[in-house]
Parts: C-alpha cells; sequence; structure tokens
C-alpha cells in the first residue's frame, strides 16, 4: 500500500471513531439520564485519548512526507490532514483528554446552574474550562485567541474580525435606532401546543428537503445539530406561547443538516466530508433561517400553514405576519434575536471571550462585565443570569472563538442571498408556496456538495463569483427593514 493509501485507510477509522464521540455528545444532550454525566464524562474522555493517539500517530508524518496525491480531492485531503496533525502534536494527550472529561461534565453543571439561576453554581468550572483552554492555545503558540479561533474558521484572525466588526457596528446601530425610533409591528400572541409545534417543524423539514433516513428531529436545552453523511441530527425546542422559537430553530438547524447530507459522498469518512469551517456551516443555517425563512415570500406561505395548524390568530394578513416574524425589540437571548440585533450580540461575546483567553477579565468578573456591556450595548438591564451570562452553552463545551463565526456566517449568506437571487429571479414566486427546491438545490450546487474540499473564503468565492465582504449583508438588512419599518 503506497503512502497516500495507507493514510486515506487511517483517517477513515480515524473519521468513523469521530462519530461514535459525536453520538455520545447527541445523546448527552437529548436523551441521556442526568445521573450519567460523570459516567459519561469518562467515556469521552476515553475515546478521545484514542482519537488523539490516531491524530498524533508518527505514522501521519511519514505518509505526509512521501504521499502523493492522486488528484484534486487528495491535495485537498493531505492539506487537511496535514493542518491537523501540526496541530494535535503540540497538544498533549493528557490535556486533551482532561479537556473532553471537563466540557463534558460542565453542560451539565452550565445547564442546572442555568435553571436555578445561579452563577456561582457554573463559575468553578467555568474557570477550569477557561484554565484548560488557555493551556492548549499556550501549546500552539502564537495568539491564543487566534489559536483557539482556527479550530473553527482556519485562515482568519481575531484581528480580521474585529476590524469587520468595527465596519459593521456603526450601519447595524444606525438601522437599530431608526427602527425602535418607528412604529413596531403587532406582535404574535397567543396559546400554541407543543404537539402543533413539533407537526409544524417536521413539515418545515419536509418543505427544505430534510432526509428523514439520515435524520431526525429532537427536544434539547439549546437547538443544535450533530453528524454528518448519512447521519445527521437536528433539535429544536418549544415554547408554548412562541411557536417562532421552534420554527425558526428547526429552519435554522436544517441548514447545518442539510449542508452535512449535501456533501459528495465521496468525500465520506475523510475531513473533505464535513462542513469546511463553521462560518461557512453558519452561513447555510442563516440562509435558510432568515433570507429564505424570514422572507416575505415564504413567510406568507407560513402564515398559511399556521392558521390551519392552531386556527385564527391575532395577526389576520400575511404582510403583518411577515412584519411580526421581523419584528424588532430590545430582548435579552441571541438566538431569538431579530437580524438588526444578532450581530451586536456576537459582538459583545467575541469580545468578552477574547478578554477572558487573555486573562484580561476575571472568571469572577464575567457576569458584571456582560450587564455593564449589554446595557451599554442594547440599553436595557439583565434581570437575571438565564438571560444573560449562561445563557449559551458554548462556554461550557470549551468553544472559544466560536461565536465570531456566526457573524461570520450571516456575512457569507448575505454574499450567497445576493448570488442566489441574481441566478433565480423569480424564486419568491415558489417560496410563496413553500417550494425551497430550487434554493436549496442551488446551494447544495454551489457550496454544500464540496464539503471541505475548498478553504472556506475560496468556498464562498467559487459559489458567488466574488470575494466575500459585509456590503451585501449590511445593504440587504437596510433595505428590508426600511421596507418593514416604512423608514
Amino acid at each position: 500500500m503506497n503512502a497516500f493509501d495507507a493514510l486515506a485507510a487511517h483517517v477513515a477509522q480515524t473519521e468513523a471513531l469521530g462519530k461514535v464521540m459525536e453520538r455520545l455528545g447527541w445523546d448527552q444532550e437529548t436523551m441521556m439520564p442526568h445521573g450519567a454525566a460523570d459516567q459519561r464524562g469518562q467515556e469521552m474522555a476515553a475515546l478521545e485519548g484514542v482519537l488523539h493517539a490516531r491524530r498524533t500517530d508518527p505514522r501521519l508524518g511519514e505518509w505526509l512526507a512521501t504521499a502523493q496525491a492522486p488528484d484534486e480531492r487528495g491535495a485537498a485531503l493531505l492539506y487537511h490532514v496535514g493542518r491537523s496533525y501540526q496541530r494535535n502534536i503540540k497538544v498533549p494527550a493528557d490535556l486533551a483528554q482532561k479537556l473532553a472529561q471537563v466540557t463534558s461534565v460542565a453542560q451539565g453543571i452550565w445547564a442546572a446552574a442555568r435553571a436555578a439561576d445561579q452563577v456561582a453554581d457554573f463559575l468553578p468550572t467555568l474557570a477550569e474550562v477557561i484554565a484548560l483552554r488557555q493551556e492548549e492555545a499556550a501549546c500552539l503558540g502564537g495568539d491564543p485567541y487566534d489559536a483557539l479561533l482556527s479550530d473553527y474558521e482556519p485562515d482568519t484572525s481575531a484581528a480580521d474580525l474585529a476590524a469587520m466588526f468595527d465596519r459593521m457596528r456603526p450601519r447595524l446601530v444606525a438601522l437599530r435606532g431608526a427602527v425602535l425610533d418607528a412604529e413596531p409591528p403587532v406582535a404574535l400572541t397567543g396559546h400554541f401546543p407543543k404537539d402543533g409545534q413539533l407537526a409544524l417543524a417536521h413539515q418545515m423539514a419536509r418543505d427544505f428537503g430534510y432526509d428523514f433516513t439520515r435524520g431526525r428531529i429532537d427536544l434539547a436545552v439549546h437547538p443544535f445539530s450533530s453528524g454528518g453523511g448519512n447521519d445527521s441530527r437536528i433539535t429544536t425546542r418549544v415554547a408554548e406561547e412562541d411557536p417562532y422559537n421552534c420554527l425558526y430553530s428547526t429552519i435554522h438547524e436544517l441548514g447545518h443538516s442539510c449542508y452535512e447530507l449535501a456533501i459528495d459522498p465521496q468525500f465520506g469518512m475523510t475531513p473533505l466530508g464535513h462542513g469546511v469551517s463553521m462560518g461557512v456551516h453558519e452561513s447555510q443555517s442563516r440562509i435558510y433561517e432568515n433570507q429564505i425563512g424570514r422572507g416575505a415570500a415564504f413567510s406568507a406561505y407560513l402564515f398559511g400553514v399556521m392558521r390551519d395548524q392552531f386556527g385564527e390568530m391575532n395577526i389576520k394578513t400575511a404582510r403583518d405576519f411577515y412584519r411580526a416574524v421581523n419584528r424588532v425589540h430590545p430582548g435579552f437571548i441571541r438566538t431569538e434575536s431579530d437580524e438588526v440585533q444578532y450581530n451586536l450580540h456576537i459582538m459583545m461575546r467575541f469580545d468578552l471571550e477574547r478578554a477572558l483567553i487573555a486573562g484580561d477579565l476575571a472568571v469572577g468578573d464575567l457576569e458584571a462585565a456582560w450587564n455593564d456591556r449589554f446595557l451599554a450595548d442594547f440599553g436595557v438591564a439583565v434581570p437575571r443570569p438565564s438571560l444573560g451570562m449562561l445563557q449559551d452553552v458554548h462556554w461550557s463545551c470549551g468553544l472559544f472563538g466560536y461565536f465570531p463565526t456566526y457573524s461570520l456566517g450571516n456575512v457569507y449568506a448575505g454574499c450567497l442571498n445576493d448570488a442566489m437571487r441574481a441566478a433565480l429571479p423569480d424564486l419568491d414566486a415558489e417560496l410563496a408556496l413553500g417550494q425551497t427546491r430550487r434554493a436549496t438545490g442551488w446551494l447544495r450546487d454551489h457550496l454544500q456538495q464540496y464539503g471541505g474540499l475548498r478553504n472556506p473564503v475560496d468556498t464562498i468565492r467559487h459559489a458567488c463569483g466574488v470575494a466575500p465582504s459585509e456590503e451585501p449583508l449590511l445593504q440587504y438588512l437596510e433595505a428590508k427593514f426600511s421596507d418593514l419599518y416604512a423608514l
């Protein structure tokens, strides 16, 4: 067996074991009994030890030194494996295992603290997670935050993201001010039973072409998607007074999962068989949720199916429903935020976590720093921790460097929406009937099928024909909300 084939065979087994670990994580968030948390942490640590050993196997270095790529796919495989190998050999095995164990247990501690609104119950664990991630960053070298960011968005830096956020923030703040000064739309009110919402969630999945033979929908505290290849699952949540929470969380996670399921099967069991970065991944969830799902055309369709499911509502027209779906209002929860303010939530978290990783912000001061920043940025005081620093699962999982990819995904989605609309000028007529096939097909053909074949920026450039920038997103937001609020 030549070096390339030996490397590919080794990587395929490592990928298979990684998918087993993903299933353990999915189970932990959906079905695992609460009392199993400590044991699950041990299981995750044991499997992480096996994976780390495979990812740092000295034979990988030997194969990489001599392997010849047979084609473009092979060259991309060698790039991904080489990048991963160089990173992993810098991180000691015991540190990798400790991180897996601590973050597994931390998720349960965070969930309990969030439910009880007790920050103090979470702080010791959070401090341990941060210390471990700082240790990992030190092993990797360079700027500590950039070292962690590269796990989720290769080929970018905190400085690049900060510069982009500085360009975006003034226009977003100005748009928010103008919108909040205008007459607000009527909000949807009423009681929307859980069973009805879940029935509609499954209908949304079918409408967006989700393959239920390779996926499923379950409930979780914090919606997420998991897996790829022939097994990609999503979760949602239900609040009976707020059906948008369930429906748009579902559509959002469908974007992630449909991306994974659309990747060319020949990339399976290789690093190419995943979304290429979290920013690109988020572009799919955000364009499904916002540019398609919250657009005037599809929301008119959703208005009809909601009336069919729940009967008459306090909102009587498709136009008013569209305005309610996109209603801008002061709120605390990032995942429930409107498009105008969402990126401001991310910018706040980005600054806070950079300070935490740099050691400029002590864990014990995080709640006060969060509350002060939220009041300054959003003009309202955080009433309790579950609406503040305890609302997101990410830090308990050790996902430092992940948050900015949400905004990068919005930027990429703005670019993709421009390109898709130019290619499909009559798309809204179909979306008004709930027919998303051409939209999702365009995304599949131009981006999703390629998985990790290209780097993130080239993935967007290939799909759109131009380099990505924040301008399409800002123009889209300004045009959409100027119409909605008669600015």
